[in-house]
């Protein structure tokens, strides 16, 4: 190219520079078989982190460990509620800036699917919702109704026209591979008659119609329209079969465990479990799988929804809820990764071959003109081990577990048999001498909340209201107040009499106070949220008082017709007789209203306001108190939460944010949970259980990036009463570390590589590594070689165990962030011949 003037020279270099700097711009699509890039079809591993339950001092780490866990893509929903909380006024910093975690994860390498819906689910208050779209006239929500649609389509494009804007889908040479349009609709279908199909075709077409350059997916959407894929989720998908031919087999949300309740009891899934359901989903035809959650969080504020979804969101996830590794989870499925992507070249080249290997046992074989083989050997039978011939080899299958193959011929994996180390996580309470710690909460002080009616915004109204249409959920209470006046010679006020209040409410909970105290309480759960008391109360001839406090627990987020789901106390509201059963009517009367707290109304959750006090002495087990006390950041770098046992109900700021609401008095049943779970057979949310008759949640996460050095400040809104000098800090450390590798276990995967013709390696290993990159194993508490009995923190000998593996393992490990031993009777001997052995050890981290 000829070039005569010096500009002319600049301009054409700039433009040189700028292509060469310019993102590499992907093409994405899909045939039957798998989502196509850049012309090549991939087998992608995909995790769910949503950007709101976590902060972004943590965002980068969480990226970074998914990605050494093996995951290809970050899928996260889109939280209307929090970014337009107010019509057309939108907020996309801090927590909300989806930008900036779209932007980390593609730094990472990673890539991302983003799920705008808008509606999510989730667990979330009103299911991502904001509550202002309950209010515009003639709406029906996630219907073919006109106002719906016109939001809908309004906030869905504000979303892609906000990622086009920072070139984020893969056509722009971004990592956004993939959207996702509405959620989990064809569950509830049903519920909206005729106008559900029109109003599914109508969100595929908007959808489309906005050029992402990218596929649209509608989760359990069996009538997706084309060009939209419809996708699993489930505990279990590989029995799926998309609508379309032409369709690839997706799984959107594959349950790492499941949420947790106020008063339930905490659900968690066996890794074996997990591991055969993702190699039977692959082993049938599937090419991309998302777990969900991947990292699941802190519903932080007042974001939880259900209701009675707890403020903790851990799901049992890989990553626990503070971003630390959960073993053998994260550790299992990582391996699991790694034999499935040594099977990729095979399996986008070609459909499997299915075939029966016996009663429940079944090989899936992926094999191509090529010459290249992979395999998928299946036990599907809950109750016995089998062995099986494949390829005139014979092959030992645990009930319910894959094997797979990547050679056809040599076991990279069985999902039964973990390779991966154990970790015991615990709570260690930081000392409450600050001199120390500085962990220590000093200056308290406290204002009292009014009882009743305390602002000039209150209104009064014939009849009791519902909750929602009168607070908009600006805040969880509401304060019903009537005044009442006592003759004196009611029934209830005779000898041998005694009158009792019975309230009947929509839910969630309820105090009533009588003359100013608190006569009693009363609360729902997650499978009814009604709440009905009875209270006995003490009445006075004369005027007396009458202050009902209603309050939500996180708003309904799914179901048909889900928004309507109301709360607050619709009636019937007497004064009974408890002698005679004769009664007085009082909910047609004329009662006030007061939306939210002073406190709120004063925002005392900042700490600021000069109504604090601190004389003349700390009040405790007293309702309706905000409590505020001073606290420098603890030391170190570990995960932070605080202890609320000795609290009752409420909700806690730290440095003006909130930290969510606690309960832990609400505590499980006694009932229905097991010391061990066995993954054998189909799991579901009630299968696997613990804390029975505990409460269900104590831990409250405090992000460390909202601590400064010194100066802290926790505020604390207490409703029925507690003492806040029993809180305490608590850093989450990592107890144990342990591993049990037999001597028949398959080779560690991470010891294949890709070149799967190559010699596969002989002998199990057993591997220890510290979590932290500063630590270095210091003790080891347990190692036996032989039979060995028992779990991580419970291991004891067997009838045959060597004698020299303690000192074998301390020789190995001890000094080391990491270590590896051979798993055999080369290294330690032959304790007992003929017998198959077994090496486990449990150390800790220094």
């Amino acid at each position: 190219m000829r070039v005569k003037m010096r500009g002319g020279v600049a301009v054409v270099l700039a433009v040189v520079l700028l292509q060469c700097l310019a993102p590499f711009a992907a093409n994405v699509t899909y045939d039957h078989r798998a989502l196509i890039i850049d012309g090549k079809r991939r087998v992608l591993i995909s995790g769910s982190i949503h950007y709101p339950r976590s902060t972004p001092d943590m965002w980068p780490d969480l990226i970074q460990k998914s990605k050494d866990g093996g995951l290809d893509v970050i899928e996260t929903y889109i939280f209307w509620d929090l970014h337009e909380p107010v019509r057309n006024q939108f907020d996309f910093e801090g927590r909300k800036d989806v930008v900036k975690f779209v932007k980390l994860v593609g730094e990472a390498g990673l890539l991302v699917h983003l799920r705008i819906g808008p509606y999510v689910c989730a667990e979330w208050n009103y299911g991502g919702f904001p509550l202002w779209l309950h209010f515009i006239p003639g709406i029906e929500l996630r219907s073919n109704n006109e106002p719906f649609k016109a939001e809908m389509q309004r906030f869905t494009t504000k979303i892609v026209d906000l990622m086009k804007q920072e070139n984020l889908y893969a056509s722009q040479g971004g990592p956004i591979i993939l959207s996702q349009i509405e959620n989990e609709y064809g569950n509830i279908q049903s519920d909206y008659g005729p106008r559900a199909k029109p109003y599914v075709e109508w969100a595929a077409a908007m959808a489309t119609s906005l050029d992402t350059g990218v596929p649209w997916v509608m989760c359990q959407q069996a009538d997706a329209p084309d060009p939209i894929i419809n996708t699993c989720n489930g505990f279990y998908c590989d029995q799926f079969t998309p609508n379309s031919d032409k369709k690839p087999k997706m799984w959107t949300e594959n349950w790492t465990g499941w949420f947790i309740s106020f008063g339930g009891p905490v659900p968690y899934r066996p890794v074996e479990d997990i591991a055969f359901a993702v190699a039977r989903f692959f082993q049938r035809g599937g090419t991309f799988q998302n777990y969900y959650m991947y990292h699941g969080g802190t519903n932080f504020g007042r974001s939880s929804g259900g209701p009675f979804i707890t403020t903790t969101y851990d799901y049992d996830a890989p990553l626990d809820e503070y971003g630390q590794i959960r073993q053998p989870k994260w550790g299992h499925l990582k391996d699991l990764h790694k034999a499935i992507k040594l099977c990729e070249a095979a399996m986008v080249a070609t459909d499997p071959t299915i075939t029966s290997l016996g009663s429940n046992l079944e090989a899936s074989v992926y094999k191509t003109g090529s010459g290249l083989c992979s395999a998928f050997l299946a036990n599907i039978g809950t109750q016995s081990d089998a062995t099986v011939t494949f390829n005139g080899n014979s092959y030992h299958l645990p009930a319910w577990s894959v094997s797979i193959l990547p050679d056809c011929k040599n076991v990279a994996l069985n999902t039964a048999k973990i390779n991966s180390v154990a970790t015991i996580p615990r709570f260690v309470t930081q000392s409450s001498e600050a001199d120390t710690s500085g962990a220590s909460l000093s200056g308290w002080s406290w204002v009292n909340e009014p009882v009743g009616i305390s602002s000039d915004k209150a209104f009064t109204k014939d009849g009791l209201v519902e909750q929602i249409n009168t607070t908009a959920d600006m805040s969880d209470y509401l304060w019903y107040s009537l005044s009442i006046e006592i003759k004196g010679d009611e029934p209830f006020l005779q000898d041998g009499s005694q009158a009792v209040l019975h309230v009947q409410s929509l839910g969630h909970a309820l105090h009533a106070f009588i003359n100013g105290k608190l006569a009693g309480s009363g609360k729902g759960g997650s499978n009814d949220a009604k709440v009905s008391i009875n209270v006995p109360v003490s009445l006075v001839a004369g005027k007396n008082k009458i202050d009902l406090l209603s309050l939500t627990v996180g708003l309904q987020n799914y179901g048909g017709h889900f928004d309507l789901k109301g709360a607050g106390i619709t009636g019937p509201v007497q004064l009974k007789d408890s002698k005679s059963g004769s009664s007085i009517d009082l909910s047609s009367q004329k009662w006030t209203y007061q939306v939210g707290l002073k406190g709120e109304e004063l925002s005392l959750f900042n700490g600021d306001s000069s109504l604090w006090t601190s004389q003349p002495a700390l009040p405790t087990n007293q309702p309706l108190i905000w409590y505020k006390a001073n606290f420098d950041a603890p030391g170190g770098d570990s995960p932070l939460a605080i202890d609320f046992t000795g609290m009752e109900k409420g909700e806690a700021w730290v440095n003006g944010q909130s930290i969510g609401r606690y309960w832990p008095t609400y505590t499980a049943s006694s009932g229905g949970c097991t010391d061990s779970c066995n993954y054998r057979g189909s799991y579901n949310a009630n299968k696997c259980l613990k804390n029975c008759g505990k409460p269900s949640q104590i831990y409250y996460h405090v992000p460390r990036s909202w601590l400064k050095s010194s100066g802290n400040v926790l505020v604390v809104f207490e409703e029925v009463g507690g003492d806040p000098t029993k809180l305490s800090f608590a850093t989450r450390e990592v107890g144990s570390l342990c591993s049990r590798v037999s001597e028949s276990h398959p080779m560690p995967v991470d010891m294949w590589t890709s070149d799967v013709s190559g010699q596969k390696p002989e002998g199990a290993t057993l591997s220890l590594e510290c979590p932290l990159p500063n630590q270095v194993i210091s003790t080891i508490k347990f190692a036996s070689f032989g039979t060995p009995q028992g779990t991580c923190g419970s291991f004891s000998h067997g009838k045959c165990k060597s004698t020299n593996a303690l000192s074998v393992v301390k020789k190995a490990c001890i000094g080391s962030r990491n270590c590896s031993l051979g798993v055999s009777s080369t290294t330690f001997g032959n304790p007992c011949a003929g017998v198959t052995k077994s090496l486990a050890v449990e150390a800790s981290c220094a």
